[in-house]
Formats: structure tokens, C-alpha cells, sequence
């Protein structure tokens, strides 16, 4: 595997780092005073808008995006670097306009929607004018497994009516939301992965209603948050369907690839500095007559950190490689494995920074606990653990005479 990075891509990831010391980092609690200040908690802070222009500016927008005309043309392997220097910071993806769900659903509208849907809901999606969330996940069934999914498509005329329950859709309450993508039942009578299809839901459409935010370990995530929500004859016009009746298994297919990529590589910037967090801590926290650092549990902490951060490195970028050289069917079991390896190893990490701080880790004074809270749950957003590991192990088992 050749992992050489282009000229273009070093380029970006250097004034992405400048980026991030002279934007990011010293906004960090800027961002988190006005929120605190802010009367309403679902408004993103306006040091966002700041950030959001000035990385416009510096040319550091839409990196996620392969298509050179809508984004920077990098390839997934090109983009990682890139990504997991965004996962550093809390908010390095969204003044960026590379953060999720936006990121999923642009790819998808890119790929699948319409010209007329590109027009109304991708561009300003582009712009950064409005943010979107993505609604699958449902409370009364086990939404692992997508078939499952029962929310209710129904055509009538020249609309569809769309009755559904569903939870965990990030993004929904932020009030910069303007379009929801939905999953659904088209048609119950067809073949199993031909009943569900996807269509685009105006954020504001009567019968939309935001029972409330969901707490993860206690945070609520704002302005961002994941939110129940209820469609309660919603209609939409036949257009806002994306690719067909039937093909919601395909779009989604299409959309997890690139977005698994993402999520692991911004856990292992996460991890990296969590991991920096440790050594700073080590160094300067004095008990039983010296640093921390001179202790030994404390150094096998982390050593075995280093190795953990590198090895999900390789495996993410190895995954990233054969998605842009054989795709994303190929390519299934690594993607399928680094969704396991790398939230697990981002929770080591993280769990080693805060036993290393005490009491001070639990707490919000060093972003551990809410990195914490973040890494477990991407072992549930994209697929829970033990579905990937049953995609591995079947294309190990199909291997085998």
C-alpha cells in the first residue's frame, strides 16, 4: 500500500494545523462562555460564525468532499489526515463544514439527489447557511438491523405521507436545521431490502414534532443534540424522494462508507489528544516524591497508548486505500473492522488520561469526561460493535473451504 500523501494534501494539513493553533484552540472556550451565556442553547455560539469564515477564507472548507468542482477533490485516504486533525477539537469539523450528519447527507444528496434537490438543499448545505440531520433510528425496534425500520411512506396522489417515530437523529434541534433525510417503508410487500427508501423532509413541514433532546452520560450536546422525533402526516411532494422507491438500502450503503472513515479518523485526533493531556499531566503532577511520569504504571499507560493510537491509524488509513482503489464492497471487512478497533481504542486512551488526572478527569475542566462520552457512542452510531464484528467474521468463515 503506497500511503505517500500528495504535495496538495501535506499543504492542506500544515494550514489546517496553523488553522487550528491560531483559530481553533483558543476559541475553544470562547465557544463554550457564549453557549453557557446564549438564551437559547440550540443556536450555535456566534465565535462560530467567526470561524466558519475564517476557514473559508483560508481555503479549508468542504475537505470531506471528493468532488473537486463542490469540494477540495481529495480522495478518502488523502482526506484522513486532514479528519483526524479535526478530531482534535470539538468544534474544528463544524467551522469546517466537514461534521455529521452534514457531511453524510451532502455525499448522499451529491450522489443520489436530483438536480432540482441539489439546488434546494445541497447548496445551502455547501454554503454552511443551514445544517441538516439524518432520521433512521426508531425506539420500538432493534434499528441495528435496518430492515427493522418501520416507519410508515405512504403514497397519496402526488405526495407521500410519512408517519414515523424515531429517535437519536443528531443535528434536529440545532436551529440552523432546515432538512431532515428520512428512512422508511415504501412498500412492505417487497422484496426485503426493497421496501425501505429514502426521502427529503423540510425541517419545518407541519407534523413534525421535537419531543425532546437525549442526554448521552448527561450531556445534552447542544447546539447540536440528538433528538426524538415524531412525523405525524407529513407530506411531501412525490420530488423529494431520493433515487427511487425501494433503494434506501443502496443509498445507505453509499453514505456509511466514506462517513466510517470520518468517525475513525477523528477518534484517533481525539485519542492523540487525549493522549497529550496524559503526558502533560504525568510530567507535572507530583505524589510519592516525583512526577507521575517516573512511575512505572504510568509509562506502561503510555506506551500502550502509542501503540493502541498507531495501530487503529494503520488500519483506518489501510481501509481508507482500499476504498479508493477496490470500494466500499471490497473494502467491508477493514471498514467493518476499524468501526470496532478504533472507539474501543480512543475509550482506552481516554480512560488512561482520566485515571491519570483524578478527580480532575471526571469533571468538565479537561474535556475528558465529554470525550469519553463521545468515543461510546460511536460504538452504537454507526452499526453497534457486534454487527460489524458478525460482518467480519462472515467473510472470514466464506474464506474458508
Amino acid at each position: 500500500m503506497d500511503f505517500a500523501y500528495s504535495t496538495r494534501t501535506i499543504e492542506l494539513k500544515e494550514r489546517l494545523q496553523t488553522f487550528m493553533n491560531e483559530a481553533i484552540y483558543p476559541n475553544e472556550s470562547v465557544y463554550i462562555d457564549q453557549l453557557a451565556e446564549a438564551g437559547n442553547r440550540w443556536e450555535s455560539p456566534p465565535i462560530m460564525e467567526e470561524l466558519k469564515a475564517a476557514a473559508k477564507a483560508a481555503n479549508l472548507w468542504n475537505l470531506f468532499l471528493p468532488d473537486s468542482e463542490l469540494g477540495s477533490g481529495l480522495s478518502n485516504l488523502e482526506y484522513a489526515p486532514l479528519c483526524e486533525v479535526l478530531g482534535r477539537s470539538p468544534i474544528a469539523a463544524e467551522a469546517c463544514n466537514c461534521s455529521a450528519p452534514d457531511t453524510g447527507n451532502m455525499e448522499t444528496l451529491v450522489r443520489y439527489g436530483s438536480d432540482a434537490q441539489k439546488d434546494q438543499w445541497l447548496s445551502p448545505l455547501l454554503d454552511g447557511s443551514i445544517r441538516s440531520a439524518y432520521t433512521m433510528t426508531e425506539p420500538e425496534v432493534a434499528s441495528s438491523d435496518a430492515t427493522n425500520i418501520c416507519a410508515r411512506i405512504d403514497s397519496e396522489g402526488e405526495d407521500y405521507v410519512i408517519n414515523a417515530h424515531k429517535w437519536w437523529a443528531s443535528g434536529a434541534g440545532n436551529a440552523q436545521c432546515k432538512v431532515f433525510i428520512l428512512m422508511g417503508k415504501t412498500d412492505q410487500k417487497a422484496q426485503k431490502y426493497q421496501q425501505q427508501s429514502m426521502v427529503i423532509v423540510p425541517a419545518d413541514a407541519p407534523g413534525i414534532t421535537l419531543i425532546r433532546p437525549l442526554t448521552v452520560f448527561g450531556y445534552d450536546d447542544a447546539p447540536h443534540g440528538h433528538f426524538e422525533i415524531t412525523f405525524t402526516n407529513v407530506r411531501v411532494p412525490k420530488s423529494n424522494i431520493l433515487l427511487g422507491e425501494g433503494r434506501g438500502f443502496e443509498i445507505a450503503q453509499g453514505r456509511l462508507g466514506p462517513g466510517r472513515i470520518h468517525h475513525c479518523m477523528r477518534l484517533i485526533g481525539l485519542a492523540e489528544r487525549s493522549l497529550e493531556a496524559m503526558c502533560t499531566r504525568a510530567k507535572t503532577r507530583v505524589a510519592f516524591g516525583g512526577p507521575l511520569a517516573n512511575q512505572g504504571v504510568t509509562m506502561e499507560a503510555i506506551a500502550n497508548s502509542r501503540i493502541e493510537i498507531e495501530q487503529a491509524r494503520l488500519l483506518t488509513l489501510k481501509a481508507a486505500y482500499m476504498m479508493d482503489t477496490v470500494g466500499n464492497k471490497v473494502a467491508r471487512s477493514a471498514i467493518a473492522m476499524i468501526k470496532v478497533m478504533a472507539p474501543s481504542m480512543a475509550l482506552n486512551v481516554i480512560d488512561r488520561a482520566i485515571q491519570l488526572h483524578g478527580g480532575a478527569g471526571i469533571c468538565e475542566d479537561f474535556g475528558l469526561a465529554a470525550a469519553w462520552a463521545h468515543a461510546r457512542t460511536l460504538r452504537l452510531a454507526d452499526g453497534p460493535d457486534e454487527v460489524h464484528r458478525r460482518t467480519v467474521a462472515r467473510l472470514e468463515l466464506s474464506r474458508t473451504a
